[in-house]
């Protein structure tokens, strides 16, 4: 079923998304146009080589991307993302996602998603652009 007002609380919007739930993934903070997420690399995100494998690190960006472009009260849909991975990472490391809007237009918006590990260090980046569906 298609949700047809925006989500006014994101901490629902999160618990309602089944891949974050899936990911076990916790919201830390969000406010408008932004928000910060964590998540714990498990077994079952790891690749054949033993790192975390890179459609798990992109699935925490597109929450991250879906919760700062929504937070605004404006509902927002996905036009395109795109995603640079710099590190690799181990089961048990600690990842958070940090999303801001960085353009913000009548009908779309530009978000910059960054990723990092327990140490601070970047273990990705990526852009996303959302469509705002305005009624």
């Amino acid at each position: 079923m298609f949700r047809e007002d925006p989500y006014t609380d994101m901490q629902e919007l999160i618990s309602k998304d089944r891949i974050a739930s899936l990911l076990g993934v916790k919201m830390l903070e969000w406010g408008p146009g932004r928000c910060c997420l964590e998540m714990v690399v498990d077994e079952n995100m790891l690749n054949a080589y033993g790192s975390c494998h890179g459609s798990a690190i992109f699935a925490l960006a597109d929450i991250a991307f879906a919760v700062s472009c929504n937070s605004g009260g404006v509902k927002s849909v996905a036009l395109s993302m795109s995603i640079n991975y710099r590190r690799p990472v181990k089961k048990g490391e600690r990842l958070i996602a940090e999303a801001k809007e960085e353009s913000v237009g009548s009908t779309t918006a530009l978000c910059r998603i960054r990723i990092t590990n327990g140490d601070g260090k970047i273990v990705a980046l990526a852009d996303g652009l959302a469509y705002r569906i305005r009624n």
